[in-house]
Formats: structure tokens, sequence, C-alpha cells
């Protein structure tokens, strides 16, 4: 079957497809957390010391003895094995922002040759996968390949339903046998417990005397699309790459802005749904979905809660998403612009830190020009994205998320922060030495009076902004799509606690000679004369920002991957994660190396793709179409007829750029021999990605030219609009 008969036969499939059936959804109630080992399930299965252990290692991360573990090991085998589990798998999060799994029956013959169930503390605490496998930035070699992996308590175990049937899981870090993370997880915890650490110095000089261990909470905001298969199937592109390499934009895109907040197409609906029930069913807790921006683009946003186990639940998210999609005939996208000239998608991670006895410290209150605590925490904030900016920009940096950072509809790539009108006056009259009464939002009063009037939020919302202030937390909105959150989570956590150590050495010399209150403004006073310059709240897309941030603030623009990571190999961030005991150097600089060369494996996957679909599927479309028009040319001349030639030599004139571009792709991926790491991405950056926009160009050009019925690839207006 030829590719445009593929094209045709998909929209028939599609336009004649009815939302699959599912079960009637469960009230909420009966299928929270079905699925979930929580601490309410270990208390029903094991003994109260045991339970007690567990909850105390659970809540505060002290170490739980291999008695406890035995127990809580059994009890977690029945569990799983009356959920119809027959295997356990040890999930861990490598350094490609997946999800890893390594499963284990819960066998063991005995003398008799009869297999039996089995799983102890042991097995629970450690698993041994391959390190070398996985990209680890020279960390591991074939010939010292050994690492393990082992239990991470503070992050409950969960039961995931396939089609092949049912397999407990248990969230793990992931290490080699030398001791470096290979995972993502591991500086997560350490970034949090130096966070924790620093915190619990600022909170003690502030007169605190009951602190109890702080802990940063994560709410990531799930940004996607969903294609059909049929068409999906037909796009080796999408199914490679996770976004289309060529695609000429329709008539219509997203210029009315009819599909945001509109009503859900009925079976994506149904996918909603189904996908949610399965969350919950998880102890998930997605809290709202809808149509976004593009036609064909969708948000899911849980609730925010611990940032260790908010990370994983989003890398289950994600994968359950995929998986669910998939069952109802999509192709789920979770590529930051899958498609040119509409809207790309983010993951915006709302970000805090509190405890339960100070509750949360980025919550300002009804009076923040009194609460003090909160000015001393939200400084730490400023400071920490002024001062590391740039490796801000590094941990959110991906092929992928290049081609939406800066764009119409994401934030730009310069650091700064929001903080809205009643904060930022308050920062400001900080700056002079003062710290006078604010005003809050007032009464929203429509003068309508069946609207009931309420309070207004004392600042407006900053969309343009990477960083933004959100009434009780920190949005950072430059986050990809497709990222793993918790790279972010360990550079916010990490920056915060550098941060609140400089405070907490501040402060303590100004308590010496001033009231708190003084030497609070002293601190603050101080740091926003050094830090203040990445307070902006105006539009952040402007030309006048993007010139005034640089020249007049001195903050940098980073605009892509190849500009971004070398961030990691400056001495103030080595410093920073050594002195926290975050990352070594030599964890730090793996990390380096494992994201440049995922960045540089993307680029050349989607050149060769680019060399292939031109080559084998528009070529041959345009040059039949082409040789049709020449035909009919000569046909009608010899009636006496000439007709107009200018679309076959517009044609002709795009094969030939076409083939031109695709010929000088092909000299410059067939280059290996660099000099460094940061000059093959130069090279990705510099050389290959303005190729690959150069084919794309004639390429789509091309598409707005050949006959609909000979083109190949399932276009804009279809991908986007049929469901």
């Amino acid at each position: 079957m030829s590719g445009n008969q593929v094209r045709l036969q998909a929209i028939e499939q599609i336009t004649n497809r009815a939302p699959k059936e599912v079960a009637q959804t469960e009230p909420l109630n009966q299928i929270w957390a079905t699925d979930v080992f929580n601490l309410a399930k270990m208390e029903e299965a094991v003994s109260k010391n045991a339970f007690k252990a567990i909850k105390k290692t659970v809540k505060t991360g002290v170490a739980l003895d291999n008695a406890t573990a035995d127990i809580i090991a059994a009890a977690m085998k029945d569990w799983a094995l009356s959920k119809g589990a027959k295997f356990f798998s040890h999930v861990f999060y490598p350094m490609t922002n997946i999800t890893a799994e390594k499963h284990d029956a819960f066998i063991l013959t005995n003398s008799d040759g009869n297999a039996i169930n089995e799983f102890t503390g042991s097995l629970l605490i450690k698993g041994e996968p391959d390190g070398s496998s996985f990209p680890n930035g020279s960390l591991r070699m074939t010939n010292a390949a050994r690492g393990y992996t082992a239990w991470d308590p503070t992050s409950p175990a969960y039961i995931q339903h396939t089609a092949n049937g049912a397999t407990l899981m248990i969230p793990s870090v992931f290490m080699s046998w030398t001791g470096e993370a290979l995972d993502k997880k591991i500086p997560l915890l350490r970034s949090n417990s130096a966070m924790n650490e620093a915190a619990q110095k600022v909170l003690k000089l502030m007169g605190e005397t009951d602190v109890a261990a702080l802990d940063s909470s994560c709410g990531p905001e799930q940004e996607y699309f969903l294609i059909d298969e049929n068409f999906a199937n037909a796009r080796p592109d999408l199914l490679l790459t996770g976004r289309t390499l060529f695609g000429a934009a329709p008539a219509k895109g997203q210029q009315f802005d009819d599909h945001y907040f509109g009503a859900i197409p009925a079976r994506v609906q149904v996918f909603m749904q189904d996908f949610e029930d399965k969350l919950y069913k998880l102890g998930i807790p997605a809290k709202t979905h809808h149509n976004e921006v593009a036609p064909g683009q969708f948000e899911i946003a849980p609730y925010y809660g611990a940032a260790n186990v908010g990370a994983d639940q989003q890398q289950l998210l994600m994968t359950m998403m995929k998986q669910t999609a998939k069952e109802h005939g999509f192709l789920c996208l979770l590529h930051e612009k899958p498609f040119a000239g509409v809207n790309g998608s983010g993951k915006h991670v709302n970000w805090s830190v509190g405890n339960s006895t100070q509750g949360n410290l980025l919550d300002p209150g009804k009076t923040p020009h009194k609460n003090l605590q909160f000015l001393l925490f939200c400084g730490a904030v400023i400071r920490g994205v002024h001062k590391f900016g740039p490796l801000l920009r590094a941990v959110i940096a991906s092929a992928g998320n290049d081609h939406r950072l800066g764009a119409n509809e994401a934030p730009p790539a310069i650091l700064s922060v929001y903080l809205g009108d009643q904060l930022e006056k308050v920062y400001d009259e900080i700056k002079t030495g003062k710290l006078t009464t604010c005003t809050d939002g007032g009464e929203m009063d429509l003068g309508l009076d069946q609207i009931l009037n309420f309070d207004r939020d004392p600042g407006d919302r900053n969309r343009t902004s990477p960083f933004a202030f959100t009434g009780n937390r920190f949005e950072f909105r430059a986050v990809g799509s497709e990222q793993s959150v918790s790279g972010p989570l360990v550079a916010m956590n990490t920056m915060l606690a550098d941060s609140l150590n400089w405070i907490a050495e501040k402060l303590e010399v100004a308590l010496k000679t001033e009231d708190q209150t003084a030497a609070v403004i002293t601190v603050l006073k101080e740091l926003m004369e050094l830090h203040g310059n990445a307070v902006f709240g105006g539009d952040g897309y402007s030309e006048e920002w993007h010139k005034a941030a640089v020249e007049e603030r001195g903050l940098k623009n980073i605009p892509t991957t190849a500009d971004a990571l070398p961030a990691f190999k400056s001495a103030e961030v080595i410093e920073l994660f050594e002195s926290t005991g975050v990352l070594s150097p030599v964890e730090l600089e793996s990390r380096y190396e494992v994201y440049a060369e995922q960045y540089n494996l993307a680029i050349e996957v989607e050149a060769k793709l680019v060399i292939d679909i031109a080559k084998t599927k528009i070529y041959p479309a345009a040059i039949t179409y082409v040789s049709e028009l020449t035909l009919a040319s000569a046909s009608t001349l010899d009636l006496g007829i000439e007709l107009d030639s200018t679309i076959a030599k517009q044609i002709a004139e795009h094969i030939n750029g076409l083939l031109a571009a695709v010929a000088k792709l092909e000299t410059e991926i067939a280059k290996h021999d660099f000099a460094d790491t940061e000059a093959h991405m130069r090279h990705s950056a510099d050389i290959i990605c303005p190729l690959m926009g150069e084919a794309r160009e004639h390429a789509d050009a091309l598409e707005l030219l050949v006959a609909d019925e000979l083109w190949p690839l399932p276009k804009y207006s279809e991908m986007l609009f049929i469901k």
C-alpha cells in the first residue's frame, strides 16, 4: 500500500471509530489508593512496633533496621499476592528521564521441586541491575559493571496492572558498586536533606524551638498531545522522535483561541476518565484536566505533595498516560514541540518548602511585610535564581525543550523571578532599608447582585516568567513536558540550601547588634542589592526585556542545550553541589556527559530521519506529481493549449533545494572527530539543526504544492483536528 493510501485509509478508520467502552467510574472513596501499599495498609498488616518504626522512617527519613525490613517485606508480599501479583520490581530512574524496571518472580523451588513464594527483607532492600548499560558518564564500564538498586521506604510501593498481570513495584535508588549516584532519586533525597539542614539553622536563629523536619513539595502540571494511532503509525518521525520533522501549517491552527478550556472531545473525555481512575487507584491525586491552547493538546494537574513521592508519581503518571492512550487508540506525545507553529508542551513544577510545625514557609499570609520567616525564605529563592540561573537553565535543557523555550508560549531562556505587585513593592522597600505596610488585592466587585464578591489576589499572574510566585509557592514554568521533575527539584532545593546557609551566616552576625526585625531587614537589604536584578514583573517575551536583562542586569540569555549544559562544569556549580553534599564533582561531571550525549543522539536520530523521509516519501511524491504536470502540459500543448507551468517549476525548485539540503546533512552527520563533548554539541546546534530546518522549509513548501491525493504523510489539519 502506498504512503498516500495509508494516510487516506487512516482518516477513514478514525472518522468511523467509536470511543472505547469502559466500566462506569466507581466512587473515589472506593478506589483511592487501592493499589498502594501505604502506611494505612502497613498498620493493618504488621505489629505495632514494626509500624511505629516504618512510620518514623517515612516521616523523618531515619534508618530502618533489618528485622523490621523483614516484617515489612513479608506483609508487602502477602498484600501483593492478594492483588494477583506474581512478580516484583525495583523501579528506578536513570539519567535518561525514563523509568527503568527489573522484574523478579516471588518464587523459589524447594528440595521436593515444588515452587514456593519467597520475598525477604534482603530482596526488598537490594536489587542488582547492570550499572554499565545505562548512560552513566563513565562512572561504570563493561569491565566494572556492577550496580545496585535499593528500596526507598519513604515512597510507597504499588501494584501496576498490565494485560500480562500484576507486578509489585518498589520505588528505589540506583547506585554504582563504588557508591556514586546513577539516578535522579539519590540527588533529590540528598538535596532535600541539605535544604532541611540549612532551613533548620535559619528557623532556630529566628527563635523557633519546635522545628520538625522540612520537606520540599512538588505539583507538576503535565501538558500533552493526543494523536490517533493510525496517523502516528504513518509518521515515522512521530514514532521515533516524538515530533513532526516535516509539516506545513494548516489554514486553521490555534489563532481563534477556541480550543483552550473548550469542550473536551468525547473520545478524549473517555480516555481522561479511564486514565484518572487508574491514577486514583495508585494514590495519585489528579486534580484538574482540560483542553490546552493548541488543538489536540490537553493538560492534567495533580495536587501537590512531598517532592520525592511527587517525582515518583510524575514518572508513573507519564507511563500510565502513554499506556492508557494506547488502549484508547491514541499516541500520547510528551515532546516539548511536536508540531511547529502551534503551542508546545511544558510541565509547570509548583514548588514550596515546609513542615508540620511551621507550615508552608513560602506562604506570605495576609500581611507578608510582617512575616519575617516568609521574607527570608522568599529572599533565599531570589538569591538562588540570580546566582544559579544558568544551572536552572541547564537542568531543563534538552533537544525538545530548545524548540519551546523563548517561543511565544513558553518562558524565555533568561531566568528571572516574578513576585507580583504586592511582594515586589515589599522587597523594593527593603532595598531602601525600610519595611512598611503593604496593600492586599482588595475585593472583586462586578456590580452584579447575583455574582458574589470575593477577595482578589494581591498580585497578577505572569505567564511570561520562567519562575513565578503564585500565592504560596513558586512555579518553575520552563520545565519540559517530557522531562523528569527530579532534576529541577534537585537544583531548586540545592540553591535554596546554599542561600539559606548564606542567610544564616549573615543573620547570626546581625542579631548580635540588632533586634530581630532590624536584623532581617539588614540581611535582606544586602541580598537584594546583590541579587535583586533577578526580579522582573514585566513582559518576558519582549525584545526590550531581552536586551535589558543582558546589557543592564547582567543576566544570561541561554537559548540552546549546547549553551546551557556547560554550566555543570562551572566552578560555582561544582562548589554548590559539593559543599551541600548533593553531588560530588565526579557525579556532576557524569551528568554533564550523559545529558550532552542524549542531546547529540537526539539530534542525530532526527537528522537521519529527515534524510530518510525526504528521500523515500517526500521526493517520490513530489517527482510523481511534477511528472504528471509535465505530461499534462505536453498533452495539452499537442492540442494547441499552453498551460501555466509555474507550479511545476516551483515544485522542481523545492525538490532540488530539498535534495541539496539533504546532501549537506548527510555530509555533516558523518562527522564524528570532535575535540570534545562541547564541540560536538556546538556542531549539533549550529550546523545540524539549521540544515534540518532548511530541508523542512523545502518539504513543507512541497506539501502545499503537491496534489493532496499523492502526499504520503498525515497532515497537521488531520492529526490535530480529527479525533
